[in-house]
């Protein structure tokens, strides 16, 4: 028997069609059938579009490769996807990395704990390059995730200046390299809102101190108290924020 197949892709899903059916029924009643027959071929390319542009919309999207000594030697391993515990994969620690495509946030610990820092698009020969200006000596990576919601273009954040959403508030749409330099009443955050994608926050002006990742797809983009910024955070204090670059 003849059949008329469509597989989409590896994603696992496929159409059949008999051809037999298709004849028996086309002899029947060619009129009707053909019509009907069209439109169900019509319908099944249109999904088959659709079903297509979704699958590989992400695909590819997030690519990190990451190594076991300084300067991208030894062990090396490749991941499109979240990374609980690099010992899983044989892995000690990260000492350097290249990420290839998207946005990531690598953590000290493993299940994302400890001091956290946004790695972008780039190399990072070093460990001390996973925290770009940090003020803060990084000796290990053992966790990193991607940050599916980093939007350059598309960024908003509400600050407040005490907990709960309370107090003085301001809205951020851009990079701030100093929170005091655009009016900012203190050197602290309370609590923030994130309307739409990611924003890495920082203790110091500059961009240098510890990283705070926010995001909308967290807490549903909310984040009432300090201690939500990150599990390593200690204080409010946060004195500059820019944009995530996807």
């Amino acid at each position: 028997m003849f059949h008329f197949r469509c597989d989409l892709l590896s994603s696992g899903f496929m159409f059949e069609f008999p051809l037999s059916l298709m004849t028996n029924s086309l002899l029947r009643n060619p009129f009707c059938n053909f019509y009907l027959f069209t439109k169900c071929v019509v319908f099944t390319f249109n999904f088959l579009e659709k079903m297509t542009h979704h699958c590989t919309k992400f695909s590819g999207h997030w690519k990190i490769i990451v190594f076991d000594e300084e300067c991208f030697q030894g062990r090396r391993h490749e991941f499109t996807s979240e990374c609980c515990n690099v010992m899983e994969f044989g892995f000690e620690t990260v000492r350097s990395l290249r990420v290839e495509s998207g946005a990531w946030v690598g953590y000290e610990h493993a299940s994302y704990q400890g001091q956290q820092f946004v790695l972008e698009r780039g190399e990072y020969p070093q460990c001390d390059a996973f925290g770009g200006s940090n003020a803060y000596h990084i000796e290990r990576l053992t966790s990193f995730r991607p940050i599916a919601c980093a939007n350059h273009r598309e960024c908003r954040m509400t600050i407040f200046e005490r907990e709960n959403f309370l107090g003085r508030k301001g809205e951020l749409s851009d990079d701030y390299p100093s929170l005091q330099a655009m009016g900012w009443c203190n050197n602290e955050v309370g609590s923030l809102k994130v309307q739409s994608g990611a924003f890495v926050c920082y203790q110091y002006p500059g961009y240098r101190g510890y990283q705070y990742i926010m995001e909308c797809d967290r807490h549903c983009g909310e984040f009432k108290h300090f201690k939500e910024f990150g599990s390593h955070c200690q204080t409010p204090q946060i004195q500059s924020i820019r944009r995530i670059q996807q």
